[in-house]
């Protein structure tokens, strides 16, 4: 399973979210770039960043997303208010190893799929998922469809993975529930990236045993040090099969 250390920015600080209110961020008082290379350091192979002032149509941490992509040596996941064309080739050119998307894949699903095509195994679709109604617009705005015809929808595209956020979870951090990522992992066959419900090691635990989940990413959790990096990463290697010894 692929460990995700994840950077939420806005206006170049890397923040937490409580409740996806863009307005009451948490503050952490560390710099982006030297967060990232001590990602790297501890030996992670993938960064996912989420840039929350995107969202709300902002491109203030764009250069520095860039440095990131640039100077870490490590492959990044970009996500946060990625909603046409143009932003997501500008990404890809810009070297992001993948691009997430979400709002726009529920609104223009034929450019998703046309741009999941065209770069294959480098568009993630992103289902954000509230009280069993997928949410659009940084949690912000339900629609229609549901998380289970979402997925469906996507189904012989060629993602490079789901990326399934538990918003219940996520607010309410219980222990580790598991049943919504376990149930919609269980109806894609594309792998899964988890988000929103690791709050303590023993939740990389659980979640390494879930069927079709591939990754999972964590942010708060790292930054106020309720999870060890180094710890996260070792838990989720793959266990050695056990191999008969012959006499």
């Amino acid at each position: 399973m692929i460990i995700y250390p994840t950077l939420e920015l806005q206006n170049g600080r890397c923040v937490s979210l409580r409740r996806g209110r863009l307005e009451e961020p948490s503050i952490w008082h560390v710099d982006p770039m030297e967060t990232a290379q001590g990602f790297v350091e501890v030996g992670a192979e993938w960064i996912h960043i989420t840039d929350f002032d995107a969202v709300d149509g902002k491109s203030e941490n764009a250069a520095l997303i860039e440095d990131i992509i640039k100077h870490t040596g490590c492959s990044v996941q970009v996500a946060g208010g990625i909603r046409t064309r143009d932003m997501v080739e500008s990404w890809i050119e810009k070297g992001a190893g993948r691009v997430v998307l979400g709002t726009i894949a529920a609104r223009d699903p034929d450019m998703v799929k046309e741009l999941a095509n065209r770069h294959p195994d480098q568009i993630v679709l992103a289902a954000d998922v509230w009280q069993g109604q997928l949410m659009t617009d940084g949690w912000r705005n339900p629609v229609a469809i549901t998380p289970e015809d979402f997925l469906a929808s996507y189904a012989d595209v060629p993602l490079a993975s789901v990326l399934i956020t538990d918003i219940d979870s996520d607010i309410e951090q219980p222990d580790a529930q598991l049943g919504l990522l376990s149930r919609l992992a269980g109806e894609t066959r594309h792998q899964v990236i988890a988000a929103g419900t690791v709050h303590e090691l023993d939740d990389v635990a659980r979640l390494k045993y879930v069927p079709n989940i591939a990754g999972t990413l964590i942010g708060r959790a790292l930054f106020s040090k309720n999870v060890d990096l180094g710890e996260a990463l070792e838990v989720a290697q793959p266990v050695p099969e056990v191999k008969a010894e012959f006499i």
